[in-house]
């Protein structure tokens, strides 16, 4: 019997489902898979009572869906247009199986920038996964001293969490703002790029605060889909809008 008390037959229930997904996802719901399913994501069967009959090939589609937003926080849109290029036989089977079954992206890797999947960052904007480090292993792992890291902090690059703790991110600016360094950059003058954050991080808020406080099950669910989908947005039109100011600067524009 599954979870909800009925004999699962050909396929996994989407509690089953859930509890498979828990350990690399923590904070994925059942509201959760249901909105990925109305965004067609996933399609699971149909029993003729109207339960959900999810294949393993449903699961593992899942991951990808959750991984590309997590590890490589893609918008909705460019991870369904794989998928269906993935369905429509259009890109290499060994490609596909190789995004399928991708893992977390290692911190010793880059991951900043522009890739063949589209923007990519190490980024984990829903609370509960982040790996947390401690003082000691961001200095090793960023390659600075504590003096690097007090004014990183100082000039609010780099912030601790509530409970002293880093995450993943920190290590990458850190590594970031050293590589400048050595075009003459400090971070004394990196303060602009921490209020604009802030400013658009401010602006999203916005937005999602209020889909969020709505009052039906998958508020949440929609409220973190439009947050990921916004900042990818916002990501993009900034870089664009970058590239853009030094083409012209260069001349070239």
């Amino acid at each position: 019997m599954t979870a909800a008390g009925r004999p699962q037959r050909d396929g996994l229930s989407i509690g089953a489902v859930l509890a498979q997904l828990r350990a690399d996802f923590p904070d994925v719901t059942i509201s959760k898979i249901r909105f990925l399913e109305s965004e067609g994501l996933v399609r699971p069967a149909r029993t003729p009572s109207g339960y959900r009959q999810f294949t393993p090939a449903d699961v593992e589609r899942l991951r990808f869906v959750l991984s590309a937003q997590r590890d490589h926080y893609l918008p909705l849109k460019v991870i369904k247009e794989q998928l269906d290029a993935a369905d429509r036989g259009s890109v290499p089977a060994e490609l596909v199986a190789r995004r399928l079954s991708r893992k977390l992206v290692p911190l010793s890797e880059p991951v900043a920038g522009s890739g063949p999947d589209g923007p990519s960052a190490a980024a984990d904007f829903a609370p509960g996964h982040e790996l947390r480090l401690t003082q000691e292993e961001l200095l090793a792992r960023a390659d600075i001293d504590p003096a690097t890291l007090a004014e990183l902090q100082q000039y609010g690059l780099i912030r601790p969490g509530p409970a002293g703790f880093y995450d993943p991110d920190a290590v990458l600016i850190a590594k970031t703002v050293r590589s400048m360094t050595d075009y003459g950059i400090e971070p004394r003058h990196l303060r602009a790029f921490r209020a604009s954050a802030d400013r658009e991080v401010g602006l999203l808020q916005q937005i999602v605060t209020p889909v969020s406080r709505q009052r039906d099950a998958d508020a949440k669910a929609r409220a973190e889909e439009l947050a990921r989908e916004l900042a990818a947005l916002s990501v993009t039109l900034h870089s664009l809008l970058v590239k853009a100011g030094i083409r012209e600067v260069a001349g070239g524009g």
